[in-house]
């Protein structure tokens, strides 16, 4: 009798130790607002952010698109800003970003809709016309990309987005028959130099269209460049 009242006590002892320990097993109820609207909401706050530095930049110019402009015209307080981003540079990096990626889908496209036989003046208008174009209704893609006083970030994403460009065109252009076979991808990188410097005069002569002019010389240069390594002229 005395063995059976230890087991029955052992066995409601144990019931009661699983029980807890099946109570302490039970996942935490999920938070009220998820991780991931959380992440959309933030999503969508960073896009308000750098829609607003760009609607800034392109009216009133670079000095005007403080982090506190910026944040009251998203209609974000600045404290809020600033969980984003840590400083304004930031945001210039990240929106100089977006429109990398822009003109590099507009290049590649334009580039893509080369004939089977193109001119060197053809790829030369086929990387132009979409820059420009995308610069004439971005504006403040040209105070971006050309602004002397870049960070390091800015520059350098430029610089890889020239590099690589420059890779694609060049290989595009030999396999077309514009330029020779053993043209180095020097010769490429060169003409995206000079190109980005006449991008540059152009957008100073004229900030909101760039200077027609001055972008045909571009054009023209560009075009006698490459003739110059076209199959048959070594």
């Amino acid at each position: 009798m005395v063995s059976e009242r230890l087991l029955n006590s052992s066995g409601k002892a144990t019931a009661a130790r699983g029980r807890k320990a099946s109570a302490k097993s039970v996942p935490a109820q999920a938070p009220a607002r998820p991780d991931a609207t959380l992440q959309r909401r933030g999503v969508e706050r960073v896009q308000a952010i750098l829609d607003a530095a760009e609607a800034i930049l392109g009216e009133d110019g670079y000095e005007a698109a403080t982090l506190k402009a910026v944040g009251e015209r998203a209609g974000i307080p600045t404290a809020s800003v600033y969980h984003y981003f840590a400083d304004r540079h930031q945001v210039d990096t990240q929106l100089l970003l977006r429109h990398i990626n822009n003109v590099n889908v507009a290049v590649r496209d334009s580039l893509s809709r080369l004939d089977s036989a193109p001119t060197a003046r053809a790829i030369v208008d086929a990387v132009i016309d979409p820059t420009v174009s995308y610069f004439r209704t971005h504006p403040s893609a040209v105070e971006l990309w050309f602004r002397r006083t870049a960070a390091d970030a800015d520059a350098n994403a430029v610089q890889t987005y020239d590099d690589e460009t420059a890779a694609y065109v060049h290989s595009l252009a030999v396999s077309l028959g514009i330029l020779r076979e053993s043209t180095p991808v020097l010769v490429m990188q060169t003409a995206f130099e000079v190109g980005n410097s006449l991008f540059d005069v152009a957008f100073r002569r004229s900030p909101r269209t760039g200077d027609d002019d001055t972008l045909d010389e571009a054009r023209l240069m560009l075009s006698l460049y490459f003739e110059a390594y076209a199959p048959g002229t070594d």
